[in-house]
C-alpha cells in the first residue's frame, strides 16, 4: 500500500495492540472507554495513526510521578499482605 500525502492511516485492533505491546482486549478496553478515538467499519475497529500517536505521546508518565514517596501503588490500593 503507498502512502499518499494528506491521508489517514488506519490501524487494526491487532496492529495497535503490537505496537503498545498490550493485549487485544485492553486496545478494545481503550476504545470502549472513549480513550483512544477509533472508527466502526462493520464488526470491526480501526484507530487512526494521528490518533495513536496522540494518545502514546499524551499518556507518558514522568517516572517521578510514578516514584512518589508515601505511594500505595499503581493500583492506588495498600498493600494486603499478612504476615
Amino acid at each position: 500500500m503507498s502512502e499518499q500525502p494528506g491521508r489517514v492511516r488506519y490501524l487494526t485492533v491487532a496492529e495497535v495492540a503490537e505496537v503498545m505491546r498490550v493485549s487485544k482486549m485492553t486496545v478494545y478496553r481503550l476504545l470502549h472507554g472513549g480513550e483512544l478515538p477509533g472508527v466502526r467499519v462493520g464488526r470491526s475497529f480501526r484507530v487512526p495513526q494521528d490518533a495513536l500517536d496522540h494518545y502514546l505521546a499524551t499518556a507518558i508518565v514522568p517516572v517521578a510521578e510514578l516514584d512518589e514517596p508515601g505511594e500505595t501503588g499503581a493500583t492506588g490500593t495498600a498493600d494486603r499482605r499478612t504476615s
